[in-house]
């Protein structure tokens, strides 16, 4: 009998009624204790059943009131259960859930409050960092893979210069020019300025000077900000954040991020592809016993920043087909309004941790979180910016599919310890895994840079190599980008049917593999 029937004669009506709410029959994770009128009372447990963390959450905040801990708390317990979990480590502080933690008066205390039986656990985890920048094994993605839509992204080109991106990789898809890394995209696009490459695109719409221009410069650019290591092989197998230890615990994949922290336009989209790349290659599931993998997108106001219609639509349907694939997605920000309404409305399960209401911003904020909660017996407004450290307004999904009640709740402790493992530590375990040498060292080996070499190298053709050329065209072109000579509506026309509706490419011509595209244009080669 679940506790919160079991203490019923001890509960309040009005608290009787929410616990009720929570006191599931099969497998769930405990989140703590529901407070009523600023008492807490360990024996009505606030709780989200097992099976619908693949529908979607949010766990939302100011900063310092606990989201982190909040991730830990229910990592931990995913892990315990053989769900494995991807978390983003913004801060550097999360690669403590691979130690136990540290009994101490205030982990005593909370676990008194909450009726929880703590015990110092570290769990099973796997440390990556971005193109090796950091501690952790190299992420990385081919530029083929990353596919035009996030590129145009991260490169924070306009619509014009992220249709004539999408016309690049459409003719190199078709002619099999892998694009590896960032070298291999200079080159294309220096040949299809070129004397001899306009030609191959006269029938599609061809590409203007002035765009590939642009196009060259925003990647110099973005070389030069020391970014091109996180493109090339080899390229990260997202199937490795789906494993399980040896002892049927759910790895834990920990992304550092603190050492590109200042890039957020890179990380935020990055992490994108890792879901998309997801979403590409996963069968569908069903409604499953289990998630296959739970996905904490921290920092997610970053990723809807600045955003295309376009590019939010793709979210919106990535994040609504994906659950069906077993994988649940947590957004991890400081309101809900950070969030676009279409995606917040898929997001069935909700940790919200104290606001702020000091300025006029912070109250609008705050009476638009509040509108975003079922109807409750609290006084949100009140109620939210009154909670401590530790402490969140919960509602989730019940094991129906309905809306449970609105639950103030103070939250149990992680188990892990809660700060980072040291800096010696965290490197003997990433090299001590068996992943570190599939992937530590990179490999450069031939693409679309050395086949366009070889086409059009000095001492063969008498022409300028990719290199030259790509430099030549980023230097000439200073002016901002114009619109292009040629007819925009051949380029829409081309792009818009063969890149970001089709979701499908050509075969190449020299490599004879199909390249498929998702939502967002990504793509991997059938494995």
């Amino acid at each position: 009998m679940p506790e919160a029937r079991a203490a019923s004669a001890a509960l309040p009506q009005p608290a009787l009624e929410i616990a009720s709410g929570y006191a599931f029959g099969g497998p769930a994770l405990d989140l703590g204790a529901l407070l009523w009128d600023g008492v807490c009372l360990p024996d009505a447990q606030v709780r989200i059943p097992l099976p619908m963390l693949n529908r979607h959450g949010l766990v939302a905040g100011a900063t310092g009131t606990g989201k982190t801990k909040t991730l830990q708390l229910v990592a931990e317990q995913l892990s315990a259960q053989g769900v494995p979990v991807f978390l983003a480590d913004i801060k550097g502080d999360v690669s403590g859930i691979s130690a136990p933690g540290v009994r101490n008066e205030k982990v005593q205390a909370r676990a008194a409050e909450v009726h929880q039986e703590w015990v110092a656990t570290g769990f099973p985890a796997e440390f990556y960092a971005l193109g090796g920048i950091g501690h952790g094994i190299p992420v990385r993605a081919t530029v083929t893979s990353f596919g035009p839509v996030l590129l145009a992204k991260v490169l924070q080109l306009n619509q014009t210069q992220e249709q004539s991106l999408g016309l690049i990789f459409h003719y190199a898809d078709q002619k099999g020019l892998e694009l590896v890394d960032l070298k291999d995209l200079r080159a294309v696009v220096a040949f299809l300025t070129s004397d001899e490459g306009k030609a191959e695109l006269k029938n599609i719409g061809g590409l203007s000077t002035a765009t590939a221009g642009v196009i060259l410069r925003s990647l110099t650019a973005f070389e030069a900000q020391g970014m091109a290591d996180f493109f090339g092989e080899p390229e990260f197998d997202t199937a490795e954040l789906l494993r399980t230890a040896s002892d049927g615990r759910g790895m834990v994949s920990v992304l550092e991020l603190a050492a590109v922290q200042d890039r957020p336009q890179l990380f935020s989209t990055f992490l994108m592809w890792l879901l998309a790349d997801l979403f590409h290659d996963l069968p569908e599931v069903g409604d499953a016993d289990k998630p296959k993998l739970v996905f904490f997108f921290d920092e997610a106001h970053l990723l809807f920043h600045g955003a295309s219609k376009a590019f939010l639509d793709s979210i919106t349907q990535t994040v609504r087909l994906i659950r069906s694939k077993g994988v649940g997605v947590f957004f991890v920000t400081q309101t809900p309004k950070d969030v676009p309404a279409d995606v917040l409305a898929q997001l069935g399960n909700r940790v919200q941790h104290a606001l702020r209401a000091f300025t006029p911003d912070d109250q609008k904020a705050l009476k638009a979180t509040v509108k975003t909660f079922p109807d409750s017996a609290y006084d949100l407004e009140e109620l939210l910016t009154g909670l401590g450290t530790g402490e969140a307004v919960v509602t989730v999904l019940s094991e129906k599919g309905a809306p449970t009640p609105v639950a103030a709740t103070r939250l149990r402790a992680p188990e892990s310890l809660m700060g980072p493992v040291e800096a010696g530590t965290l490197d003997a375990a990433v090299k001590a895994s068996p992943l570190y040498g599939r992937y530590a060292q990179a490999v450069d080996r031939e693409s679309a840079y050395e086949k366009l070499s070889s086409l059009s190298s000095p001492s063969s053709r008498g022409a300028k190599g990719p290199d030259e050329m790509a430099d030549e065209m980023a230097d000439e072109v200073k002016a901002p980008a114009r619109k292009p000579k040629d007819d925009p509506s051949v380029v829409e026309q081309v792009v818009g049917s063969g890149v970001f509706k089709s979701l499908a490419r050509s075969l190449g011509t020299q490599i004879g593999r199909e390249i498929t595209r998702s939502l967002f244009g990504t793509a991997r080669r059938r494995r």
